[in-house]
């Protein structure tokens, strides 16, 4: 089993948490991350879409994890930027049938305050370990239901 994790640069700092944390629940599942996991980066979300469709294309993975952080920069309606960017993934999941499993976050407020951040940071972190489990559980289901 091969894993490709896309993450955007915009928040790298954030987003990189919740990478490092999917990391680390992948191993616990027994996942040979030096082996099985290759890491990309893309310059924001609205690229993530089309790098996972490229992958996907490829066969070489069971699975694709992305991550990103859409916020609202009080410039542009960040809702567009996030719905473009989960209907591109699923998108690729039903063109391709390669589970496409999101780490993607949408916070409806965000703020660079010391308070936020350190909410943000821990929420990550979670939301990383989260995402591995679902990944390794809904490729087991696959495996396992001769459905791949």
């Amino acid at each position: 089993m091969k894993i490709a994790l896309i993450s955007a640069s915009w928040h790298l700092d954030l987003v990189e948490i919740a990478k490092s944390s999917c990391i680390d629940q992948l191993r616990s599942h027994n996942v040979d991350t030096q082996n099985c996991v290759d890491d990309f980066y893309v310059p924001g979300s609205l690229e993530i879409p089309l790098l996972a469709a490229k992958l996907a294309q490829t066969k070489k993975y069971s699975g694709i994890i992305v991550f990103g952080l859409i916020v609202d920069g009080g410039i542009y309606r960040h809702e567009f930027v996030a719905q473009a960017v989960i209907n591109g993934i699923v998108r690729v999941q039903l063109d391709t049938g390669i589970p496409v499993f999101s780490c993607v976050l949408t916070p409806q407020s965000f703020h660079e305050h010391e308070e936020h951040l350190r909410f943000f940071k821990e929420h990550l972190a979670i939301k990383g370990r989260e995402v591995a489990d679902t990944a390794m559980n809904f490729l087991h289901l696959l495996a396992t239901s001769n459905l791949t």
